[in-house]
Order: C-alpha cells, then sequence, then structure tokens
C-alpha cells in the first residue's frame, strides 16, 4: 500500500518541457451514443465539438476534472479512425500528454528512442498543435503531445 507520497518519476533534465496528462482519446462507432453512455453512467457531458474532414474525424470532448475524454467518430470509410475501427472496433485510441514546448518535447521523446508519427507539429482540434509518436517505440501506446 502506497502512503500518498508523490511518486518519483523520471528525473527532467534542465530546461526539458512538462508534461501533464491532456486527454485520452477514444474511438466510437457514434459520438452521441457514447456520449450519452458516458452521461448516464459517469456524469459527463459534451463541452465542445469539432470536424476535422481533412482527418476525416468528428470529434468532442467530455471534461473529466483537469483531463479530457475525446470521442473519436469517424466521418465515413477513409482516415486513420475509420480503420482503426475497422481493424480493431471501438476503444482506446491514444492518450495524450500537455507539453508548454512542443518541438522541445518532440526532441526529447526522439532522443529517448520514440518514432515520431509526424514529422513536426501540426495543427490539431482547439486551436492546440499536435504531435503523435508511433506505439511500436512507445511502450505499445499511440502517445500525442498537445500544446496550447
Amino acid at each position: 500500500m502506497t502512503s500518498g507520497a508523490p511518486r518519483p518519476g523520471r528525473p527532467r533534465r534542465p530546461g526539458s518541457p512538462e508534461m501533464t496528462l491532456d486527454h485520452v482519446g477514444i474511438v466510437v462507432r457514434s459520438i452521441d451514443a457514447a456520449a450519452s453512455l458516458y452521461g448516464a453512467a459517469f456524469g459527463l457531458r459534451i463541452a465542445e465539438r469539432y470536424e476535422l474532414p481533412v482527418e476525416g474525424v468528428r470529434l468532442a470532448f467530455l471534461p473529466s476534472g483537469p483531463v479530457l475524454v475525446e470521442l473519436l467518430e469517424p466521418i465515413g470509410d477513409a482516415g486513420s479512425i475509420a480503420k482503426f475501427l475497422s481493424t480493431r472496433g471501438p476503444g482506446l485510441h491514444h492518450i495524450a500528454f500537455r507539453v508548454s514546448d512542443i518541438t522541445a518535447a518532440l526532441h526529447e521523446a526522439s532522443e529517448a528512442g520514440c518514432t515520431p508519427v509526424d514529422p513536426a507539429p501540426r495543427p490539431g482540434a482547439r486551436g492546440h498543435m499536435i504531435a503523435f509518436l508511433h506505439p511500436s517505440t512507445a511502450g505499445g501506446v499511440l502517445i500525442e503531445l498537445v500544446q496550447a
């Protein structure tokens, strides 16, 4: 049993960006159906909705304290979210960490052996810059870095 004391983490190098959990991305067949379930079961409500036609996805954010639950619904049969849904079904897609300097965070992750999916940060939902790290080099989990 732990005492509630902070757990030690990897020591941060001077000047390296702080990372905090921003959101958890979940692929769903229908945002409205999933939001209804999350509302009934957990009291979560949609705070923001976006449609990113270029990415082939609709998304909604449901706040849960300081962390968001992001529901991702494919638009049509093209795009990475549609492919994920057709091959794996609905479920956990990624976790996202909020960083103060996405370029530095991407560099630090690369130095640690993670392979960026995106060669450089790009615009994402909420007006934020985003970049992904490949799950094969990030412990089996797709990691998103998010800078407001």
